[in-house]
C-alpha cells in the first residue's frame, strides 16, 4: 500500500536582495494554500515533476511566488487557464500522474470554474533549516536577532516570554502556549513562525521546540557574560 502525505504549503513571494541569497517575505494578501502530495514534493526535487494542475473559482497563486515548507523551496514559474480537455499525455506525467485522464479525474471544485496550470520550480532546501541547526552566534549575530525580535515587540513585548516558554515546554501544543501566555491560539501560531523564520523555533509533529540558534540566542542574552 502506498501512503500519500498531502502538506499545506505557505505562500510567500520573494524580497529584493543585494546579494544571491533567497529573502522570503510573506504577502499582505496572501489568502491561501496549494496541497500537494509527498509523491509531487518528491518529484519536484528529483526534477521529474515540474507541474500541478488545479479547478479554483478564484486563481490562487501567481507567477513570481514562493513557497517554504519542510521539503524545501518551491517557486511558482507561471500559472495559465487552459482547457482541462486539452491536458496532454506529457504535462499529465510532468504532474506525476499517469494520464491525462488521471490528471481529469483529481480536479475538484465547481465544474464551471477555470483550470489552471502551474508550472513549479524547486529552489532548493530550506535555508531556515541551516540557520536553525547554526548556534554559533557572534556578538554581531546575537545583536542582528536582537533588533529583529525589537521590531516584533513594537506593539507589545512578547517574543522573549514566548521564546523561553517554548524552550521549557517542548512538544507542547499551540493551545496549551496560548492558554500559559493567555492568548488566542491562532495569532500566537502566527507569531511563532516569525520566530521560526529567525531560526530561532522548529515546528514538531506536535508543538514546537527551541532551536540549537534560539537555544543560544536565549543563553547569551540571558548570561550576556557567556561566550558559548
Amino acid at each position: 500500500m502506498v501512503v500519500q502525505t498531502r502538506t499545506r504549503l505557505r505562500l510567500y513571494e520573494r524580497e529584493p536582495s543585494s546579494d544571491k541569497t533567497l529573502t522570503l517575505r510573506r504577502p499582505a494578501d496572501w489568502v491561501t494554500t496549494v496541497i500537494l502530495s509527498l509523491t509531487v514534493l518528491e518529484g519536484l526535487a528529483a526534477g521529474t515533476i515540474d507541474l500541478t494542475f488545479r479547478r479554483w473559482s478564484k486563481q490562487n497563486v501567481r507567477a513570481g511566488d514562493v513557497m517554504r515548507l519542510e521539503a524545501g523551496v518551491i517557486e511558482v514559474v507561471s500559472v495559465e487557464i487552459v482547457d482541462p480537455g486539452h491536458i496532454t499525455e506529457a504535462e499529465a506525467r510532468r504532474s506525476g500522474a499517469e494520464s491525462a485522464n488521471a490528471v481529469r479525474g483529481t480536479l475538484r471544485g465547481p465544474a464551471d470554474a477555470p483550470v489552471y496550470r502551474i508550472r513549479l520550480r524547486y529552489v532548493g532546501p530550506d535555508p531556515r533549516h541551516a540557520l536553525s541547526a547554526d548556534a554559533e552566534l557572534s556578538e554581531k549575530d546575537v545583536e542582528a536577532i536582537g533588533k529583529r525580535l525589537s521590531k516584533m515587540d513594537n506593539r507589545r513585548p512578547w517574543t522573549h516570554e514566548t521564546l523561553r516558554l517554548i524552550a521549557e515546554n517542548p512538544g507542547r501544543r499551540a493551545q496549551d502556549l496560548a492558554d500559559l501566555l493567555g492568548r488566542e491560539k491562532e495569532p500566537l501560531k502566527i507569531d511563532i513562525r516569525k520566530l521560526k523564520n529567525l531560526g530561532l523555533t522548529l515546528s514538531l509533529e506536535v508543538g514546537y521546540r527551541i532551536s540549537p540558534r534560539g537555544a543560544a540566542y536565549l543563553r547569551l542574552t540571558e548570561d550576556p557574560g557567556r561566550t558559548r
